[in-house]
């Protein structure tokens, strides 16, 4: 199969061990990953979002790392781990 790219709006909440994220929303392109990333980032219970995209083929598993396209509000230093 061949490589396909996910782009994606990931919220962040506050938690007793700082920022977690939560509930990815997929979307069809990076232009509605971002404005999505930034609705979700003022919506009450949320301190932030991003805009993410990550390519590889499905089938096999094998997935690149994310690449940030843009972020909102608060959220952690870190992104290697999500």
């Amino acid at each position: 199969m061949s490589e396909v790219t996910y782009y994606v709006a990931l919220p962040f909440v506050a938690s007793d061990e700082g920022i977690a994220p939560g509930e990815a929303v997929e979307c069809i392109n990076p232009n509605s990953a971002v404005m999505k990333a930034e609705a979700l980032s003022r919506k009450p219970g949320y301190v932030g979002a991003i805009a993410f995209s990550r390519s590889g083929d499905p089938a096999a598993g094998d997935f690149g790392d994310a690449k940030l396209i843009r972020k909102f509000g608060d959220v952690p230093d870190d992104l290697s781990a999500l």
